[in-house]
């Protein structure tokens, strides 16, 4: 079904989008900015040595999608079609952290900086605000307790009245799901480490949270969006969420698998000897 087939179009409905032109270019303005200072980042650091070309390609992918959420008309559309609003939310939320993530763009910044400055930079990654920030269960709480608050009370309609109201809202969207992506899969140095099995724990809790919002959803959408788009922006946000979070399970399957291999060829050496 086309997503545009029951969004609806008057003169009057024309003149309330264009009030939010401007906050959805002050949104997107930061992936841009973003994006060229990796780009700049990555060739000054080829010159010493050459930083993988697929980062800087995840990175850029991240980037576009995160801003294509947040402005033109994807991000049009979803003020007044509930179904490209949960694909917005799919890109911004979860799929462009996630990429972004995979880019290691911590590392490519402390590359680039002196040492002295890569030290301070260093200590503050080892600070206490930070180490709550990347914790997973309160990662995961930022997360999917604020999409629970956003789709069972009025937050989803007030976020279409205020323009404060929708900043706030699409900053923590991201931002919650980027601290989550970085409290799960560690691509970049964490000075804080959490076990796999305990990742994966939180991991799966959030999973659940998720899929059961997108069935709540589904059963009782917002105030003011029609039967019709809940249902698809539903089972968008369901199946589409489950195909993303498998990449994320995925690579942390993979980095777990990688840090028990030593052992175990370790262990089958000392066997056969």
């Amino acid at each position: 079904m086309n997503i545009n087939e029951h969004s609806h179009h008057t003169p009057g409905t024309e003149q309330h989008l264009t009030q939010w032109i401007i906050p959805q270019l002050i949104l997107a303005l930061p992936f841009v900015i973003l994006l060229c200072m990796y780009i700049l980042a990555a060739l000054r650091s080829s010159r010493n040595k050459p930083w993988p070309l697929y980062r800087t390609v995840i990175w850029l992918i991240g980037n576009i999608l995160a801003v294509a959420a947040l402005a033109g008309p994807l991000a049009a559309l979803a003020h007044t079609n509930f179904i490209a609003h949960m694909l917005s939310h799919l890109l911004l939320g979860m799929l462009a952290p996630l990429l972004m993530v995979m880019a290691a763009p911590m590392t490519l910044l402390l590359g680039m900086l002196s040492i002295p400055l890569a030290k301070r930079l260093t200590r503050i990654m080892r600070s206490w605000p930070l180490r709550m920030l990347t914790h997973p269960m309160i990662t995961s709480s930022l997360n999917i307790g604020g999409l629970w608050l956003l789709y069972t009370t009025n937050l989803y309609s007030l976020m279409h009245e205020s323009i404060l109201l929708y900043l706030i809202v699409h900053f923590h969207l991201f931002a919650a799901g980027y601290l989550f992506t970085v409290s799960i899969i560690y691509i970049d140095p964490v000075h804080h480490r959490y076990s796999y099995m305990y990742r994966s724990i939180v991991l799966v809790i959030s999973l659940a949270g998720h899929g059961v919002l997108s069935k709540i959803i589904y059963a009782h959408p917002p105030a003011g969006i029609p039967l019709d788009q809940a249902t698809l922006g539903s089972m968008l946000m369901y199946y589409g969420g489950d195909a993303i979070d498998i990449m994320l399970m995925f690579t942390l399957c993979m980095h777990w698998f990688r840090s028990t291999r030593p052992r175990t060829d370790l262990t089958m050496r000392k066997s056969t000897i």
